[in-house]
């Protein structure tokens, strides 16, 4: 029995989420729907834009989300991740810990700098706008990893996100490495489809060759595989994924399970906020193949999940909501 169901690995940043109109987007020439990674002084610009905007602030970064739909759900998490020594990293590593994720930041001295944010500004449509300034995060590196915690996991998990710096992506290459060498089983999720046209060469280097189950959604699928069309985008992961999860909101979700196709109905419902759907999902799901279910049957749990994080604001459910969803 390992100690972990699943360690994640991740950059860490305090989500400042708030409600605001596409005109707001058009007039701050922010890419609507999309993460894009800034410098302090222009999300400073933005923040100082919106003043007269409420914010709902949570620890987060898409790793640390997935980690919390573990924890909540009664598994059990380990996240890597790095904050500053400042009233944001306070901030991030109780919150943290309230949701019963241990971490590496646990007695480990910090250094002083900025910890990263990400402003998710959700509009009217119900899509969401991020806008990441990864502070400190930006330095992730080997160091962060506990390869005791990875050895004591049954599956590790990484964001695509950490691609977009050499440290990052030398931490996502080590920490999988370290998981081959103990028999400890692989994921990673594409994040965002801007990154993947970004970096495309470097999620090519270890999907395959390290990792057993890649999740994405439609559009991650399409621009790692250059494919036109969802059925071309999953032939084409075939050759590159041992297994994997392809979301596609209110379409439900599509797994590959190393053999054959399995197709996941959706929930309807509404959607209000799609933050963290796709960490909703990812949770959900390796919970449920870590503790007793099947592809399908995780794939039933995780889509509930999803739907069920999107007709509220917020990227997370209540302790309450989550062990519901296991009834």
């Amino acid at each position: 029995m390992k100690k972990y169901n699943v360690y994640g690995v991740g950059n860490a940043l305090v989500d400042l989420e708030c409600k605001i109109s596409t005109e707001f987007l058009e007039e701050q020439q922010v890419a609507k729907g999309l993460m894009t990674l800034v410098d302090e002084a222009t999300q400073q610009r933005l923040l100082e834009a919106m003043l007269h905007h409420d914010y709902e602030r949570k620890s987060g970064g898409s790793a640390a989300n997935t980690m919390i739909a573990i924890s909540q759900l009664g598994g059990s998490a380990y996240y890597s991740c790095k904050v500053a020594a400042d009233e944001f990293g306070d901030f991030y590593l109780a919150d943290m810990t309230n949701a019963g994720v241990q971490t590496n930041l646990d007695g480990q001295a910090r250094q002083a700098g900025t910890t990263g944010k990400c402003l998710v500004m959700v509009s009217e449509d119900s899509d969401r706008t991020m806008n990441t300034f990864l502070g400190i995060s930006s330095e992730l590196s080997v160091q962060e990893l506990s390869p005791l915690a990875i050895q004591s996991s049954e599956y590790v998990y990484v964001e695509g996100y950490l691609v977009a710096t050499d440290d990052g992506f030398d931490a996502m290459k080590k920490t999988f490495s370290i998981a081959e060498e103990h028999g400890v089983r692989s994921s990673i999720t594409l994040s965002d489809p801007s990154i993947v046209q970004a970096f495309r060469p470097k999620f090519q280097d270890v999907i395959g060759a390290s990792v057993d189950l890649l999740f994405c959604n439609e559009e991650e699928a399409k621009a790692y595989t250059g494919a036109s069309s969802l059925l071309e985008a999953r032939e084409a992961l075939k050759k590159d994924a041992k297994r994997f999860v392809i979301t596609m909101g209110k379409n439900g979700a599509m797994i590959f399970d190393g053999d054959t196709f399995i197709d996941i109905e959706p929930f309807p419902v509404k959607a209000v906020d799609t933050n963290g759907a796709g960490d909703m999902f990812a949770g959900s799901f390796l919970y449920g193949i870590t503790n007793g279910l099947g592809y399908a049957a995780s794939g039933k749990l995780a889509t509930k999940a999803a739907s069920k994080v999107v007709g509220q604001y917020g990227p997370r459910l209540s302790w309450q909501q989550m062990r519901e969803l296991l009834k």
